[in-house]
């Protein structure tokens, strides 16, 4: 006698998803299981990633796969994806290469605080760097990765992270009036043709101690003279300069008149 009642339905198992199916499910528990599986290999993973979907666990799972997370792709795959959870960004930036940190740190999509934490990465690890490297990440990087390089020995890294289309003004100005500008950065900027003739970068150089005589009375010609009294009432120029600077300034604008 048959166990089944009339009409009922059979139950069939659904079949088992291959990998390559289960990374496009819209089932969580499915997309879980294919992350964590040691049969998933960078192709897959990398097209799982390409998703935009993603829930956090999947990323969380991901990079505890031994099998995919020794890849130097993944790793910045899921660095770099919108949705990856903080913690997850966080542990997997300071395994990356140099310049994978700084292409992290260029994405569009990337959060404003993984970028911060990338540039902190690369900041740090400017001590340990080739000069090579640091002329590389001085023509490519962010304008504050530019801007740190910008107290670097060489003059040649200097003068790189000068012509680096992301540095600004404001960062160019932080450089000139904090503790670690030197008179090889001062030079540079003095007869640099671009930002030598910025107005606030040379009132900037006003303050530095590097800047030369032949240059700061250049550069205080165009200023009004009660301007350039308090420049020089909080500049580090030497006081003789500071002295011949403001006397040329003064007798110029009598001249004028």
């Amino acid at each position: 006698m048959s166990t089944h009642e009339p009409g009922m339905a059979e139950r069939v198992a659904p079949p088992l998803l291959s990998l390559a199916d289960a990374i496009h499910s819209d089932s969580l528990d499915v997309l879980k299981a294919a992350a964590s599986d040691p049969c998933l290999n960078e192709d897959l993973a990398l097209a799982l990633l390409q998703r935009g979907d993603l829930a956090a666990e999947i990323f969380e799972h991901l990079s505890k796969n031994a099998t995919v997370i020794k890849s130097r792709k993944i790793k910045l795959a899921i660095v770099g994806h919108p949705r990856a959870p903080h913690y997850v960004s966080m542990l997997l930036l300071r395994q990356l290469f140099t310049f994978d940190v700084m292409r992290v740190a260029l994405m569009p999509v990337v959060p404003g605080d993984v970028k911060v934490a990338a540039e902190e990465v690369l900041i740090k690890r400017m001590q340990a760097i080739s000069s090579g490297e640091k002329l590389s990440l001085a023509r490519q990087a962010s304008g504050r990765i530019a801007a740190a390089l910008l107290s670097d020995k060489e003059p040649r890294v200097i003068a790189t992270a000068l012509e680096n289309s992301r540095l600004t003004d404001t960062l160019v100005i932080r450089a000139v009036t904090g503790a670690g500008s030197s008179a090889e950065l001062v030079h540079a900027l003095c007869l640099h043709p671009k930002w030598s003739v910025r107005r606030e970068v040379r009132i900037a150089l006003l303050r530095s101690e590097h800047t030369p005589l032949v240059r700061a009375l250049e550069f205080s010609h165009p200023l009004p003279v009660v301007l350039l009294k308090e420049i020089l009432r909080n500049s580090r120029l030497p006081a003789d300069i500071k002295l011949r600077v403001l006397k040329k300034r003064v007798g110029d604008e009598k001249c004028d008149q």
